[in-house]
């Protein structure tokens, strides 16, 4: 459909193209409101990107919200009769991005009922040719909720732990994953799995031998046969150029039980679409069909930015920067213009293909969330405060100290009975430790002198890193509990690992390799 320029923007022709494409496909477009009972999404709400909502009371008192998902929505109103029901949709949803709350405009389809890999297929088709509408450069990537499932239950494992290592999963944190199997006292066999898992990225037929050795139990085998049904369907459609499968990819394992996918336009350092297979969700509704869908993100369209042939890395000022550097430059990525003495803050080795640009410390997961930077190299407490959607490919083993609890000699937070003020510069990190171990707490944020805080009575415990403790020892206070090691940690942005991932495997093998062999 020819559409002129000087009547739509970029945001309406989309929405007019990808109707036209739904149309064609026997989908018909579902009208809702705007407005929800609060309730629906309090129920739901590890189903939600965030659990942060905008509610009014409404008329009678009800309590209300905007829209910050359209899937609830279509799942709680509509029948569940005989048949497949072929919908699509445009509507505003409502939820932060950053710090604000955004009217955020979505595109997508759902199709709900007897779902067999034909639909399947044709849902993962129509995705592809979404992606195609909006970007000459684009990726969808596959993943299987079942074949994760299968895995983690060849262990026995709480619900906390599942979804801490599902939570490391989708980081591809290797490291982290080694840690925490190590900590529980997993299996080896159990931990080399997800490891191995983790690394994987490529067609159907690259990963296909390494998915069949690591298949474990008939829920690994039935989720492969599906994949492998899948392939076949979609190999047979023209207009389907080459997909991946990333198994880091993941969803909650109470709402996905099969198939899930994301797809990603260069230049635009977020997912614009996201989707999979949510029958589990039927289920908690009372529903018997099966169902299946995705979302396409128009607002992030207006972030695109040309696409860079350097890698972009991001490192911290100060001793903790040069390290990193030195690390690189070791591993034959180095940059001699970066010891001139300037005051410049970008420096480029074009032979090597690279980039370094130095920032605050703080800020580096900020650069690589958001697309500015591919890689960058950022502390563990940084990850853990603000918790970027990052992935953490390498603990690099520099920058180690610890997150402690310190206090006055003497104290003792068995018999401190109040409730416990607790001073830091990482309010997050303490009210997540807090938490799990049932304490009532009061958050003191401050920005510096964190010590002072318990000496004047403003805090009974402090939250701060911990690198000798000669700070502590000097001002009379000791460290009594270690909530986390530290140490500083390579970090890819999502997008940018999967257009540039020969380029950063590469990067992250030589490193490895030095980092092994010290």
């Amino acid at each position: 459909m020819d559409i002129s320029d000087d009547v739509l923007n970029f945001d309406e022709k989309a929405i007019i193209r990808l109707r036209s494409l739904y149309r064609k496909f026997g989908y018909t477009q579902y009208k809702m409101s705007r407005f929800e009972e609060y309730g629906l999404y309090a129920e739901n709400k590890s189903f939600l990107a965030s659990g942060e909502i905008i509610t009014f009371t409404g008329a009678g008192g009800k309590l209300m919200a905007l829209r910050p998902d359209v899937t609830l929505s279509i799942v709680k109103n509509l029948e569940d009769d005989d048949g497949c029901k072929k919908i699509y949709y445009n509507e505003n949803v409502y939820k932060p991005d950053g710090f604000e709350f955004k009217e955020q405009m979505q595109v997508g389809l759902e199709c709900l009922g007897d779902i067999d890999v034909v639909l399947m297929g044709e849902v993962l088709m129509l995705a592809h040719r979404s992606l195609e509408l909006l970007g000459e450069h684009f990726r969808l990537d596959i993943s299987h909720m079942g074949y994760i499932s299968g895995l983690l239950h060849s262990e026995e494992l709480t619900v906390e732990q599942r979804a801490e290592l599902l939570r490391l999963v989708g980081e591809k944190n290797a490291s982290g994953l080694n840690m925490l199997c190590a900590e529980y006292g997993f299996d080896e066999c159990f931990r080399d799995r997800l490891t191995a898992l983790i690394s994987l990225y490529g067609t159907y037929g690259e990963i296909k031998p390494e998915l069949r050795r690591l298949s474990v139990n008939e829920e690994t085998e039935a989720a492969l046969r599906e994949i492998e049904e899948i392939h076949e369907v979609l190999s047979r459609l023209d207009s389907v150029r080459e997909v991946n499968y990333d198994f880091s990819i993941v969803n909650d394992l109470s709402y996905y039980s099969g198939v899930i996918f994301q797809g990603y336009i260069e230049g635009i350092p977020a997912k614009v679409l996201s989707g999979g297979r949510y029958d589990r969700l039927m289920r908690k509704f009372g529903k018997r069909a099966g169902a299946v869908g995705f979302a396409v993100y128009l607002d992030l369209l207006e972030r695109r930015s040309p696409p860079d042939e350097i890698i972009n890395i991001a490192l911290p000022k100060g001793r903790l920067g040069d390290k990193a550097y030195g690390i690189f430059e070791a591993a034959g990525y180095g940059c001699p213009a970066i010891y001139e003495e300037s005051r410049r803050l970008v420096f480029e080795n074009k032979e090597n293909g690279i980039r370094f640009f130095w920032v605050k410390p703080s800020d580096v997961a900020k650069y690589v969330e958001r697309g500015a930077a591919d890689i960058g190299v950022a502390g563990k407490d940084i990850l853990l405060e603000y918790s970027p959607d990052v992935y953490e490919l390498l603990d690099l083993g520099i920058g180690k100290c610890r997150m402690c609890i310190a206090a006055e000699q003497g104290f003792s937070p068995e018999k401190h009975t109040r409730v416990l003020r607790v001073a830091t510069k990482y309010p997050n990190i303490a009210r997540d430790y807090y938490e799990k171990q049932g304490r009532a707490i009061d958050i003191i944020g401050l920005n510096g002198s964190i010590e002072l805080a318990p000496i004047l009575g403003l805090s009974d415990v402090i939250v701060d890193i911990v690198e000798t403790g000669k700070t502590l020892l000097e001002n009379k206070l000791r460290p009594f509990t270690t909530i986390v090691d530290i140490s500083a940690r390579l970090i890819s942005n999502k997008v940018s690992y999967k257009f540039n991932f020969d380029a950063i495997s590469k990067l992250c093998g030589r490193i490895g390799k030095n980092l092994n062999g010290r």
